[in-house]
């Protein structure tokens, strides 16, 4: 039914109410109801985070000097080193063993913390260790009423790139398409370049998504890797020129885009 009313033409907010408004009257649906529309609870952050605004007033000596740890300029040098600026999102850093070599990431949902990821910045296993709620879109908060769209990625890093939202990891959840819809504005996915982004770009087509695949030169695989090598400029004129909503234009690009990768990796 929700492809039917798709190729009728009707508006995606629609469809969503529509679909809402059909569990409503079921009383058997309370349970799916639920897992669409997701409730977040607040979470600590990792023991003795600090962020890096409170890390200015922590760090200054009686002398007005500053005692900065190696480990926290290692994270703000690897946030430097992936073009994303240090004081653009309210990360954190914490001295404990086992996370004084990660990057501390809040997930922020209506201004509370409801979970976080930290990244490590070397060789550490696992690379991330998370605290995440299912249905959780990163970087939610950020988009603005004055966007025409908003672009989502896969992982957290891509996201701050370019101020878009990150589906932290490469299956659309309904609930996360729920909360994407809201915003009432184009979803635009920019899929990682890689197997897995196969999957994502077929999700979005069923949820009614606009796809971008950008003619990136080879051997970029995500948003930030674009933002590292073109610019951030440069990188969204790409993303918005090679948006596309055709469901046909998108698998016909997808199959050129992915094989491109795939060939270029092997």
């Amino acid at each position: 039914m929700n492809k039917f009313m798709r190729d009728l033409n009707i508006p995606d907010e629609t469809i969503s109410q529509l679909r809402l408004e059909a569990l409503r009257l079921d009383d058997s649906s309370t349970t799916e109801i639920r897992t669409i529309i997701p409730k977040f609870d607040v979470r600590a952050l990792p023991l003795d985070a600090i962020s890096f605004e409170e890390l200015d007033t922590f760090l200054k000596l009686p002398d007005g000097d500053y005692a900065v740890p190696t480990k926290f300029t290692e994270a703000y040098a690897y946030l430097v080193e992936r073009k994303i600026d240090p004081w653009a999102y309210p990360f954190y850093w914490t001295p404990k063993i086992g996370f004084s070599n990660r990057l501390i990431i809040p997930f922020l949902y209506k201004g509370a913390v409801v979970g976080w990821t930290a990244r490590a910045i070397n060789d550490a296993k696992p690379k991330y260790l998370s605290e995440q709620q299912p249905g959780y879109v990163f970087n939610l908060d950020a988009q603005s009423n004055d966007r025409e769209f908003v672009i989502v990625s896969e992982g957290p890093f891509d996201a701050l790139s370019i101020n878009g939202c990150a589906l932290l990891g490469a299956e659309i959840k309904d609930s996360q398409n729920w909360l994407l819809k809201q915003l009432g504005k184009e979803l635009v996915l920019v899929p990682d370049r890689d197997e897995a982004g196969k999957l994502t770009v077929e999700q979005a087509m069923e949820y009614g998504w606009s796809v971008s695949m950008p003619d990136w030169p080879t051997g970029i695989k995500d948003i930030n890797d674009a933002v590292i090598k073109l610019g951030k400029l440069a990188t969204l004129y790409l993303i918005v020129s090679a948006k596309e909503s055709n469901s046909l234009k998108i698998q016909l690009k997808a199959k050129k885009w992915f094989k491109e990768e795939h060939e270029h990796n092997t």
